[in-house]
């Protein structure tokens, strides 16, 4: 069982049934894996004889937009606000992997998809990522965490600690501090990029937060070290936004015009809502 328990309401539907089942499975990390929950007079029993109470249960139920974590029998919501960036950030379930919002922007896609299925789309427009990886924006993690699947290293830049906290929160980002081939970084990509090596990296993931939030992610001078710091023949995944709506279209113009000065071949991926470009 997680050493940390988490909850939305996706997972405790099947505590809510009115039938006299004595015993259901039940998933205690948003979705990764299940265990068995035993019924009692006051709510439902774990492995470890902790209970999580009909009150608590029907919390979780009525607070569809939030994510839970239950320590030492009590409820808490995975939300924080960064005094850094004067945001406010909080996990939100989906049917897979959560997002989180960024003042209440959610981080990913999650009309018609999830936030795991949407990181595939865009791994799948970068290519199978090998060598040595850099994700310019951390967020979640769930970027890094694939990608560091098959390459090398992947190097991931956030540059907000608060999401840290988050991050540890969630279940789905766990292996962006454990697994060995993974290095988070805390900083601002505009930095750290300009102070990396010439050629450091085989391919660069950007998936930056919105013009209005980070314009310096966006900006010549940036995509000038991206170039500078991939190897010949790397590749750059940039999102942007849904090509059909006015700001990816509007955006996505902007950004194809200032890779291309900066020496990449652009070619427009719509499905994963970005441009790959090639140096």
């Amino acid at each position: 069982m997680p050493e940390h328990l988490v909850f939305s309401h996706h997972q405790i539907t099947p505590l809510l049934a009115k039938d006299a089942v004595p015993v259901r499975s039940l998933s205690p990390d948003l979705g990764l894996s299940e265990i068995q929950v035993h019924r009692v007079s006051s709510g439902w029993a774990f492995p470890d004889g902790a209970i999580l109470t009909e009150a608590q249960i029907n919390l979780i139920h009525r607070d569809q937009k939030s994510c839970f974590v239950f320590v030492d029998g009590q409820l808490e919501k995975i939300e924080t606000f960064s005094s850094r960036t004067n945001r406010y950030y909080s996990l939100i379930p989906t049917p897979g992997a959560p997002t989180m919002l960024i003042s209440g922007i959610p981080m990913h896609r999650i009309k018609d998809t999830t936030p795991d299925k949407d990181t595939r789309q865009k791994l799948k427009a970068l290519g199978k990522p090998f060598g040595r990886i850099l994700d310019t924006a951390t967020g979640l993690g769930y970027t890094a965490i694939m990608a560091a699947q098959t390459a090398d290293l992947v190097v991931t830049i956030e540059f907000d600690p608060t999401v840290h906290e988050i991050c540890r929160h969630n279940p789905w980002s766990a292996e962006l501090f454990t697994r060995p081939n993974i290095l988070p970084l805390i900083g601002d990509s505009a930095d750290l990029v300009a102070a990396f090596p010439d050629g450091s990296f085989a391919a660069v993931i950007h998936d930056p937060p919105t013009f209005a939030l980070a314009g310096a992610m966006y900006a010549f001078e940036f995509y000038q070290h991206l170039y500078r710091i991939l190897k010949p023949g790397g590749r750059l995944f940039h999102y942007i936004g849904n090509p059909e709506k006015r700001y990816g279209a509007t955006t996505g113009r902007g950004v194809v015009d200032r890779l291309s000065q900066a020496g990449f071949r652009v070619m427009a991926k719509p499905r994963a809502f970005g441009v790959l470009a090639v140096k």
